[in-house]
């Protein structure tokens, strides 16, 4: 009777274990499609880093190559403009670096003589004369190389303030070209009758006392 007892006990106790074994296969068995299912999840997050660090890549390239473009343009044109009013043995440069995490340019006049290079910041060359060249320069590449287009006339104050009366003719002329090649209106402030007798249509203001007087001057 006791070993009937003994084996029902353990019957129970196994079919108890079998049971618990049954449930605890059934958690084990849906962790396992959980962990299958974060672990594609995990898969398609990583490969959509992988594909935006790349893009990033890209764009950072594109971005680079850009400026690249950008800063010949405008070197050749700062350049062939200083050539043209100044002398064919100096150069516009342009050193781009990374400056707290954003590209910071710097702007350098090169000059050649004979053997020797000279490397000066605009500002410091030629008594203000090659900054105002520069900067009139940099003022027409920056319109006609920026997208999208700038439309309308360029507007100058005294383009040409600290220019020597020796290299005042250069600058009418190559506002003229400018104009020409452009196709773009040039409107000047100037005291300089050099510069205003290139233009299409000039007017003359005269202060008398408190009131301005304005007269064309020709067409």
């Amino acid at each position: 009777m006791d070993e009937i007892i003994l084996i029902q006990e353990l019957e129970e106790k196994l079919s108890a274990i079998k049971n618990f074994y049954s449930k605890e296969s059934g958690k084990r068995d849906r962790i396992q499609e959980e962990i299958n299912n974060y672990n594609e999840e995990l898969q398609e997050v990583n490969e959509k880093i992988d594909l935006l660090e790349k893009v990033n890549i890209l764009m950072q390239k594109t971005s680079k190559y850009a400026r690249e473009q950008a800063k010949k343009q405008i070197e050749s044109l700062v350049t062939n403009c200083l050539q043209y009013i100044f002398d064919s043995n100096i150069e516009f440069k342009i050193k781009i670096e990374e400056l707290y995490g954003k590209p910071n340019a710097e702007f350098y006049v090169i000059t050649k003589h004979k053997d020797e290079i000279i490397k000066t910041k605009p500002q410091l060359s030629r008594g203000g004369g090659i900054v105002d060249i520069v900067s009139l320069a940099l003022r027409i590449a920056f319109i006609q190389i920026h997208k999208p287009n700038v439309e309308g006339p360029i507007i100058l104050d005294e383009p040409a303030k600290h220019v020597s009366e020796d290299y005042i003719f250069n600058v009418a002329e190559f506002l003229k070209q400018v104009s020409e090649m452009f196709d773009r209106q040039i409107i000047m402030v100037t005291h300089n009758n050099h510069l205003s007798s290139v233009s299409t249509t000039s007017y003359r203001v005269e202060l008398k006392g408190t009131e301005s007087s304005v007269y064309k001057v020709s067409t």
